[in-house]
């Protein structure tokens, strides 16, 4: 029987399921780290902290389809387990390695021993120890399978040893990986009878005025073009979800925009208006309902979902059909007969959106200083490449871009599923698992200040990603909240202390880690810099100073 080191087997592995790179913090697996660099090509990623670690396995994954990688020692455990948690709620297939307790000296005080492996069962579909190195094969092989399967997520493992030393030992276990779950959506499941679908297609064809609504299951499916044809076929508006915001081009004829608290009031009124709703690849969580106040309780559904447990949780469908999107709606589209026309329903949504459009076209257009945000999403809108991965931040970021950035078709659009901080370190990693595509992130300053060091982990790299700072030093998404809780009026200086933050030069910041940094005060100068932080491979920070008096609209509901 032939052996080989733990390590070699798993670096081999990590490389045959198509992973090209790892984001670490040291120490932790130290022998496979020198044997990916002897065996593979894959990268070894070092950031700042184990959180932006994470964040930055998140957006490959979630920019590739494909499982990333985090790890970290014994230590730093509880901070990779904090950044698994957008992970968890954005379904993103992100596999965390780290060190652990060794059986021979649990419960005796060992340097630096915690037990974390609880502290992962909240924010991961598979969590699991080893601590028998013959065991690293088939524990690989499962975390794989059940971070791509059904619902994608997070999974963690845990390795003997505070570094995971376990790897040093010599295996003879088979290395053989399943190739199916290289990629999420391994197993497309389907309808056990596809007339089951006819129900909810009577709904569609028989509704005055029904509305879809897109959800990030329809991404992680690649049911996009399916979606589209559906809602073509009969002449349905569709809203997205802040995670299935990419589902359908803005420019699109049925497109209304994102629905819920994020959201395009557009979209939040038609929804409202709308006599039937067929959510696909959505939970229907509070976000995309505005607190399931958008549309109304009461409302006749349709729910498509991979997941079981969640169709029917948040509004009682009246179809509820279980299976992966794609081939759901491929299922439907079958079955769909003659099409539908639907020009007075369609026509509404079209003036809503044109409303929508008329109600902003002042701030998109505008030439004050400091900038409006509304003129730098316009401006994103429009400069941005066609091909582009776009990511964006929670937080007034989330809003601005859910609301007023409009996604082109061919391009990607990520966003933070709660945690702010995210989409710095997300796009970082989108841009290493896309190197061919532009790779643009939107954050405010309060954002960015979370994991400002990883401009020197972009550097030392040259990840040539773009980063757009709403640079308004200040977390000024607060200032209604302590509008509301001071009584109306906020003190002078202790509100401020709350919510305001020192004005920092972050292009010069920038420039001095050595990326290249643009500095924006004038909206003029902000589609150039977006030019030039494109064009230059480097990158790229555009610190743009904008208004603090700029709040984002507040969801409407009918």
């Amino acid at each position: 029987m032939t052996t080989t080191s733990a390590a070699a087997a798993l670096a081999r592995m990590l490389d045959a399921y198509g992973v090209t790179h790892v984001f670490h913090v040291p120490a932790v697996l130290r022998r496979t780290m020198v044997e990916i660099e002897r065996l593979t090509d894959i990268k070894r990623i070092r950031p700042h902290g184990e959180k932006p670690s994470a964040y930055m396995a998140d957006g490959y994954a979630r920019a590739s389809g494909r499982p990333g990688v985090c790890m970290a020692q014994v230590v730093g455990a509880l901070n990779l387990c904090a950044g698994l948690r957008d992970a968890h709620l954005a379904h993103s297939p992100v596999i965390a390695l780290t060190g652990g307790r060794h059986p021979s000296t649990k419960f005796r005080g060992v340097y630096q021993e915690v037990d974390d492996v609880p502290a992962f069962e909240t924010v991961t579909k598979f969590n699991a120890t080893i601590d028998d190195a013959e065991r690293i094969p088939d524990m690989m092989r499962q975390a794989f399978r059940v971070a791509t399967s059904g619902s994608p997520g997070p999974v963690h493992l845990q390795f003997a040893g505070n570094e995971g030393q376990l790897d040093a030992t010599d295996i003879a276990a088979s290395t053989h990986i399943d190739p199916a779950h290289r990629a999420v959506a391994p197993h497309r499941t389907g309808l056990a009878d596809p007339a089951s679908s006819d129900p909810a297609l009577k709904v569609l064809r028989h509704a005055k005025r029904p509305v879809i609504v897109a959800g990030g299951g329809v991404r992680l499916s690649g049911a996009r073009e399916a979606l589209v044809r559906l809602a073509e076929h009969f002449d349905i508006p569709v809203a997205t979800s802040l995670n299935g915001k990419d589902t359908i081009p803005a420019s699109h004829r049925l497109s209304v925009g994102v629905v819920g608290t994020y959201s395009r009031a557009a979209a939040n009124r038609i929804v409202s208006a709308a006599d039937a709703v067929c959510y696909v690849g959505s939970s229907v969580g509070s976000m995309t309902t505005h607190f399931w106040q958008v549309p109304p309780p009461g409302r006749p559904s349709i729910q498509i979902d991979i997941d079981p447990e969640v169709i029917g949780r948040n509004y009682s469908p009246t179809t509820g059909l279980c299976g992966d999107a794609r081939t759901v709606l491929e299922t439907m589209l079958s079955r769909a007969g003659e099409p539908v026309q639907r020009p007075s329903w369609t026509a509404e949504a079209h003036d809503a959106v044109g409303s929508w459009r008329a109600e902003h076209a002042a701030e998109f257009a505008s030439d004050t200083t400091p900038v409006r945000p509304e003129r730098v999403c316009a401006d994103l809108s429009a400069h941005t490449p066609d091909d582009a991965i776009v990511v964006a931040d929670t937080g007034h970021a989330g809003m601005w871009m859910g609301g007023m950035f409009d996604v082109t078709d061919g391009q990607d659009y990520l966003r933070s599923a709660g945690h702010l901080g995210w989409a710095f370190p997300a796009a970082l990693g989108a841009k290493c698992a896309q190197p061919d595509r532009p790779v643009v992130c939107f954050t405010g300053d309060s954002g960015f200040w979370y994991h400002v060091a990883e401009i020197e982990t972009a550097v030392r790299w040259n990840i040539a990603a773009v980063t757009v700072v709403n640079n308004n030093a200040s977390g000024n998404q607060s200032k209604r909240g302590f509008d509301r809780v001071y009584g109306g009026t906020q003190t002078e200086q202790g509100a401020s202390d709350l919510w305001k933050f020192t004005m920092v030069d972050f292009a010069a910041l920038a420039n001095q880690i050595g990326a290249l940094g643009l500095r924006v005060t004038d909206p003029s100068e902000f589609a150039p810099a977006l030019d030039q932080a494109f064009a230059s491979g480097r990158p790229a920070v555009i610190d743009v100073v904008t208004d603090i008096d700029a709040l984002a609209p507040l969801a409407v509901t009918a």
